[in-house]
């Protein structure tokens, strides 16, 4: 786990593209560009996770000032291998820092994942993608 830098943007692209795409699989694969990752996660803290230099396997971006994690892609060829929960261990302050997070109601991968992790209910919403849940880690250490 290390922090992002320039040269890992157009791998961290291709990542976030094919990652949302199989994540998000019941929304039409056009809504998905390859220049996304730029647009959202511009300003934000970004980590990642790499099987070597050369292969990056997970990304994770937060959004700093409210504590809020907006991205955590992990490639699917390295799901189960605890690139996730590493990901989230990477980040200042884990565990006893609160984080907070989005996840769509939809993606019940993910929020298997992040229950199995102790995050709880904060709230809920709805936006153009579906309805979600606001999820918080538990803030103890």
């Amino acid at each position: 786990m290390r922090l992002a830098t320039t040269a890992d943007l157009p791998p961290l692209r291709e990542l976030f593209f094919a990652s949302r795409r199989q994540a998000f699989a019941w929304q039409p694969a056009d809504s998905f560009r390859i220049d996304d990752f730029d647009q959202q996660t511009h300003g934000e803290l970004l980590l990642v996770a790499e099987e070597t230099p050369a292969r990056l396997i997970g990304m994770i971006s937060v959004w700093e000032p409210d504590q809020f994690i907006h991205h955590l892609h992990v490639d699917p060829s390295s799901f189960r291998r605890g690139v996730g929960s590493a990901l989230l261990q990477a980040l200042p302050g884990w565990p006893k820092t609160r984080y907070r997070l989005k996840c769509l109601c939809a993606n019940t991968p993910a929020l298997a994942f992040y229950r199995a992790l102790g995050f709880t209910e904060a709230g809920s919403g709805a936006t153009d993608e579906g309805e979600y849940l606001l999820l918080e880690s538990t803030g103890a250490g």
